[in-house]
């Protein structure tokens, strides 16, 4: 029996872990420990993902959440290093790009656990990013690669990353878009907002170069403002306090709602005439559900998107924020960019025989 510990933290890492932990489970020959480190600590933001994507529940726990990048990062390595010299795996399976992604790579490199990494090989080149500097770390002490695209591939190899550990596996939160979304629910408190399905746009905004800069966010803000369309903004617990912090007022046509989880997510993106955000995670999901998506950054790792036009980036100007807002398409082209929906089991299969 092969054994896999996986490392999550945050909302995207859960959704990709949906997928993954579905599939390695139904191939059979692993054993997974998931380990929470608690990076997003808020109910909102974590409990309801376990619960309503029917991930198993973490068998530890770490409650490692807020603080510096520093801080965080360091109790994550602390504690994972702990787990994995009791459990001693035979492999690490981390996600993405946050602390707790290059935590748990760093803790299992270290101690000679070979690391996997989904969502290898995506670039920003903006090393300001705490984002971008984590993957590529991670990236440069895994031995297995699974990217998502083609793109991811070239990145690898321009950084001397080749050979047979490196996996073009295709997107497992395509994979995820397509299992759940049947099982999309309507927010309870929908209604009640009087606003049409499909004439809104859905908003999400959380990055740290966005919401730690006051110019920024009201910039974003004042953008937003000029909306011709109401805006439905789900309010991520960091975006609230630095909006009080710094003063700034979500002012009409922006109804801020409560944080929502994956199935209410996917419903609001499936509902909406566009999408508003600096997420990753979420420029591709917009995309998966035919929407265009204003992107809130100066950049962006998914340049595909931007390359096939269903993505437009605005930055935090407020005058291309509202232009953008305003004259979006409603729909866009979809190709085929980020697989066929199997990436999971293609994980699966690489990773029992590895």
């Amino acid at each position: 029996m092969k054994t896999i510990t996986t490392i999550l933290g945050a909302r995207p890492q859960f959704i990709k872990a949906a997928a993954v932990s579905r599939a390695i489970k139904a191939y059979g020959g692993m054993e997974e420990t998931i380990v929470h480190t608690g990076q997003h600590y808020d109910r909102s933001m974590s409990d309801v993902f376990f619960k309503e994507m029917d991930i198993p529940q973490p068998q530890h726990q770490l409650s490692v959440g807020g603080g510096t990048h520093g801080v965080m990062t360091g109790e994550q390595l602390k504690q994972i290093e702990a787990i994995l010299l009791e459990q001693r795996p035979d492999c690490v399976l981390v996600y993405g790009d946050t602390n707790s992604t290059l935590a748990g790579a760093l803790a299992a490199v270290k101690l000679h656990i070979p690391v996997a990494h989904v969502e290898a090989g995506l670039r920003s080149f903006n090393r300001r990013m705490p984002e971008e500097v984590n993957r590529v770390l991670t990236d440069h002490m895994a031995q297995l690669h699974f990217a998502p695209t083609e793109t991811a591939c070239r990145h690898l190899r321009k950084e001397g990353i080749s050979g047979k550990g490196v996996h073009l596996s295709g997107d497992v939160m395509m994979d995820a878009a397509l299992f759940y979304g049947s099982r999309a629910r309507q927010p309870e408190w929908f209604d009640e907002l009087k606003v049409n399905v499909g004439a809104f746009l859905l908003c999400t905004i959380h990055r740290a170069e966005n919401t730690d800069s006051p110019t920024r966010l009201r910039n974003i803000f004042r953008g937003l403002a000029q909306s011709e369309r109401p805006i439905i903004l789900p309010l991520h617990p960091r975006t609230r306090k630095m909006l009080e912090q710094f003063g700034i007022q979500a002012a009409s046509p922006i109804h801020v709602v409560e944080p929502v989880g994956y199935l209410e997510m996917t419903w609001l993106e499936t509902n909406c005439a566009a999408v508003v955000t600096d997420s990753g995670g979420v420029q591709k999901e917009a995309f998966f559900h035919g929407k265009p998506c204003i992107t809130l950054r100066d950049e962006t790792e998914w340049t595909e998107l931007v390359e096939l036009g269903a993505n437009t980036l605005v930055g935090a100007d407020a005058e291309r924020i509202a232009l953008s807002i305003n004259q979006c398409a409603e729909r866009v082209l979809q190709a085929e960019v980020y697989g066929d929906g199997r990436a999971a089991q293609f994980i699966a299969k690489v990773l029992s025989e590895s």
